[in-house]
């Protein structure tokens, strides 16, 4: 049987991060934070600094921007047994689209590596969850930048949870279940 995966997907400030967190610390001791946020400016330092002080101790961070399965096979494989983590949090499939547009790349290559994330999530070597935006509930967008990632994410979207066994959508802090039930872990305080 496979580790099980879960995708959460909400807009901003939905508290799908601090959800996926939750459930990751309920899992196991020893958890790695797959991040792909580039800090590129003070506000966003100040929220990367947010989620770092949230974390706290039992986490390991690995920056993973551009290639974050990538990193992660690499990870894995120079991690001693002692070392290896115990469940995985990757945070998030939107900025890491939003990384991979800004290289000028086209949505038939974002969208490759997109399916080696949903490979990963398909048979992850641990127990995974991932975190993404929801764009699609609001008006199209005016410009082609902003319609193209927002179609972008949306095809990410449907690959991911078309292989994680859970699919949550996140909304005023509250988990809804798409796909699969809503973890124990998450039901607490509901």
């Amino acid at each position: 049987m496979t580790a099980p995966s879960l995708l959460l997907v909400g807009g901003v400030r939905s508290g799908k991060s601090a959800l996926a967190q939750r459930w990751a610390e309920a899992r196991a001791r020893r958890r790695l934070y797959v991040a792909t946020c580039r800090a590129e400016d003070a506000e966003m330092t100040a929220r990367v600094a947010r989620h770092q002080a949230a974390r706290g101790p039992g986490w390991q961070c690995l920056e993973a921007s551009l290639d974050p399965v990538g990193a992660l096979t690499a990870h894995l494989a120079g991690a001693g047994a002692h070392a290896q983590p115990q469940v995985l949090l990757l945070d998030c499939v939107s900025l890491w689209i939003s990384n991979l547009m800004a290289l000028h790349l086209d949505a038939a290559a974002i969208l490759q590596r997109v399916d080696a994330l949903a490979a990963l999530a398909a048979a992850p070597p641990c127990p995974l969850a991932v975190v993404s935006a929801e764009t699609g509930q609001g008006l199209t967008p005016l410009s082609p930048l902003a319609r193209t990632f927002c179609d972008l994410l949306g095809l990410a979207n449907q690959r991911l949870a078309a292989v994680c066994g859970t699919v949550l959508l996140v909304h005023c802090g509250l988990p809804l279940a798409l796909k699969g039930r809503v973890p124990e872990e998450l039901c607490a305080n509901l």
